[in-house]
């Protein structure tokens, strides 16, 4: 069995970030990077898997020369070879359109990703995938069960309510956090890493990347202020003028 699993490089959790000169991005600039969470579970479920019915773990991230480091860190942990999409794009329709083109050549079983990154959050790149490949899908995977031809899925949905769902393979899954205890890279491990193949495909030869759909047109850090208000009248009059302005000023109810 084949699978592939989508990972992105993101800055440390730790890491200070600082808006860059332009304004349309933080500052990479002397940051140190790691494996995006999710994405380590979905690995850690692929890897699993492969325990369970044997074949192959491709892991896969589109980025600058620096992705390299969180492959080989992925290969570290039992990931068969990688593929690495060299791009500074960070369009999700974009980046998927790139994966979506590596993964046709590869013809996976099965492809995981995280439920979303912990940089930009959007929590779309698998489902786009999964519709420029012509795949079924599914989201917020807490269990994987493979059976001949399919794989059933548990899916988390609200107040503890949970989906079970089958579908036919090949098929895309975004995996929740939490799912599996993540393994640690072994010190053997480590050094097998080191002589695994990572492919690397220039985003021009990998796919003609569309233009970006979504531009960032500025971030920065919250105004800090400080309002006060005190409404006059008896208690029922002070709790509508609160309830009023609370609605239609503050917008949070």
């Amino acid at each position: 069995m084949k699978i592939a699993v989508a990972i992105k490089q993101v800055p440390l959790r730790d890491s200070p970030l600082r808006v860059n000169a332009a304004g349309t991005w933080i500052d990479e600039n002397n940051l140190s990077f790691e494996i995006n969470e999710p994405d380590a579970y979905a690995l850690e479920e692929a890897l699993q898997l492969r325990e369970k019915h044997g074949g192959e773990v491709i892991v896969i991230s589109a980025g600058p020369t620096r992705v390299s480091q969180t492959i080989r860190e992925a290969l570290a942990k039992g990931a068969d070879r990688g593929i690495h999409i060299e791009t500074s794009s960070i369009d999700t329709f974009g980046i998927a359109n790139l994966l979506a083109t590596a993964l046709r050549a590869e013809s996976p079983d099965l492809i995981l990703t995280g439920l979303q990154s912990d940089d930009l959050g959007y929590g779309q790149t698998g489902v786009i995938l999964a519709e420029l490949l012509g795949v079924p899908h599914s989201t917020i995977i807490m269990q994987v069960e493979i059976q001949p031809g399919k794989v059933r899925v548990k899916r988390e949905l609200e107040d503890g309510w949970f989906q079970h769902i089958e579908m036919p393979l090949p098929a895309v899954l975004t995996i929740q956090s939490g799912l599996n205890k993540l393994r640690y890279a072994t010190l053997m491990g480590i050094k097998k890493a080191k002589t695994k193949e990572i492919k690397v495909i220039t985003s021009d030869g990998a796919a003609e990347v569309p233009q970006a759909s979504v531009v960032i047109g500025k971030i920065y850090a919250p105004e800090k202020n400080k309002q006060g208000q005190i409404f006059d009248g008896d208690p029922k009059a002070a709790a509508a003028t609160l309830v009023e302005k609370l609605r239609f000023e503050a917008r949070v109810i």
